[in-house]
């Protein structure tokens, strides 16, 4: 079953640290990086129910 509810520990320092991530790349190469970092995450989740629950959200978020 999908986590939906807040379950991030200091969540402001995660959002801070993805953000930085991104600092001084190219659209296209933010867009790669965003790429890969879901597709290690599907990994380590792993579950193909938790997959598709979290894609249908992400696809249709209301």
């Amino acid at each position: 079953m999908l986590t939906t509810a807040p379950n991030l520990h200091r969540p402001d320092e995660s959002y801070a640290r993805l953000i930085a991530t991104h600092d001084g790349l190219t659209e296209a190469e933010s867009h790669a990086l965003n790429a890969r970092l879901i597709l290690i995450l599907m990994n380590h989740i792993g579950d193909p129910q938790v997959l598709a629950q979290a894609m249908e959200l992400a696809r249709h978020p209301s």
